[in-house]
């Protein structure tokens, strides 16, 4: 079977930004995942002199 598809201009955006929110929500998920793993071994300053 031969299946034609037609995307217009809209639906091309509509990927596109679908596209760019996945990227910049993984990419502010993995900062925040970064930083509760580095502070469990970040050294904290002892309070005895």
């Amino acid at each position: 079977m031969r299946h034609l598809a037609y995307l217009d201009a809209g639906s091309g955006s509509l990927i596109v930004q679908a596209v760019v929110g996945g990227v910049a929500g993984a990419a502010v998920a993995a900062k925040l995942y970064w930083r509760r793993l580095t502070a469990r071994f970040r050294r904290r300053p002892s309070d005895r002199p």
